[in-house]
């Protein structure tokens, strides 16, 4: 997913604002679950929600004001409650961001929840 960095994103400095990142990996992993056929809305829903329990990130290099970033998912783990992702931000060629990101299932009571059947179909077949 491309992300055009825009005045709103930065410090008094231009440079994005470090929280950012975790705004635009947000996006990058919801695109990532559409296009595979997994509507986060639905499952909301349905009562399945998807937190964030632990970010693993490195901040190499800053994006700035008017840059054009692309950033990544790639799902590299899954339990039967969670899942977890790659995800990295370039400008170019060049690595801004690396992270791993674990979500867990769970319901309206806050409780974990076993993922919906469907998301089987996300991990690659080896």
């Amino acid at each position: 997913m491309k992300v055009k960095i825009y005045y709103e994103d930065t410090d008094a400095g231009g440079v994005v604002y470090y929280a950012n990142y975790l705004r635009y990996m947000e996006r990058a992993r919801t695109e990532f679950l559409s296009d595979k056929g997994i509507d986060v809305a639905e499952y909301h829903n349905k009562g399945y929600f998807f937190p964030v329990v632990h970010v693993d990130i490195h901040y190499k290099r800053p994006a700035r004001l008017g840059d054009i970033i692309e950033i990544t998912a790639e799902l590299i783990e899954m339990t039967n409650v969670t899942v977890t992702f790659r995800q990295d931000i370039f400008r170019d060629d060049m690595l801004l961001v690396e992270s791993t990101v674990r979500l867990a299932c769970i319901n309206t009571d806050g409780k974990p929840r076993r993922l919906p059947s469907e998301f089987d179909s996300l991990l690659p077949v080896k």
